[in-house]
């Protein structure tokens, strides 16, 4: 019998304690009920036993094989849903077909972002993503163009979900307690199908941009385009990358386009 599970660092695990913000995080869910949800990373399920009980039809998918054993003696409505793998490398198209589904967890906040950028490549599948990160990424994630957080995060998810930072966590709820305050956050799928430029190369200018993001995007953006480009003209370039809204960098790739270095 396993009675507990022991939070492993090298695997970024907090375990929340307090049940009240549990089903608040799986609250976050309750217009999606008639999709299928997957839970990412449950550990010991105190968002599982919320999300079971508000009749998700769910499916898990956890790396620990400890938090695995737990899950299976603790939760028999998730016979043969749980998966054991990292879901950076989950094929989501062998596991829901084409089908839409949810996706909700206590993220581990070391692949935060990496989780999100995944929900992208499949964001005509998932209409709603919510759960637990580390404050700063959901401060980030819903930053307005012209705030210091406004970044790669912001321009990438914003181009295709709205974003709502919904309340704030305290230390104390976890154990172990992280060294930093946490977030819950709801992304929703947007009206956009298509964002009307060259997507590749729209990733490529805002991750180049704000990697340098304290200078103009004259000198950041220098690297992609001929060093003579008649564009340098444009006062767009006088500005810095997190002054532009989503629509902005998208009216930028479509004037960039045809000078890009090959």
């Amino acid at each position: 019998m396993i009675d507990t599970v022991r939070p492993k660092k090298a695997l970024g695990q907090h375990f929340l304690k307090d049940t009240d913000i549990a089903f608040r995080i799986a609250d976050t869910l309750s217009e999606y009920k008639d999709f299928p949800t997957l839970e990412i990373g449950p550990g010991m399920g105190i968002l599982t036993r919320f999300l079971l009980e508000q009749g998700h039809d769910l499916t898990v998918v956890e790396l620990d094989n400890e938090s695995v054993a737990y899950l299976t003696q603790n939760y028999k409505e998730l016979e043969n849903r749980i998966i054991e793998k990292d879901f950076l490398k989950l094929n989501l198209s062998e596991l829901f077909g084409n089908k839409q589904f949810c996706v909700i967890g206590n993220y581990p906040y070391n692949i935060s972002s990496q989780i999100f950028f995944k929900v992208l490549d499949y964001k005509d599948q998932i209409p709603c993503c919510s759960g637990m990160i580390q404050k700063e990424v959901a401060e980030r994630m819903a930053a307005k163009p012209g705030s210091k957080t406004y970044g790669i995060l912001s321009v990438l998810l914003q181009a295709w979900y709205n974003i709502e930072y919904l309340f704030t966590v305290h230390e104390h709820v976890f154990n172990p307690p992280p060294k930093v305050k946490s977030a819950v956050i709801r992304m929703t799928r947007n009206s956009i199908t298509q964002l009307g430029c060259n997507e590749h190369l729209f990733k490529r200018i805002v991750k180049t941009g704000f990697n340098q993001r304290r200078k103009t995007l004259r000198n950041s953006l220098k690297s992609l385009l001929y060093k003579e480009c008649e564009l340098y003209n444009d006062p767009i370039f006088e500005k810095r990358p997190e002054q532009l809204s989503v629509q902005q960098f998208i009216d930028l790739t479509n004037r960039m386009e045809k000078y890009v270095l090959k």
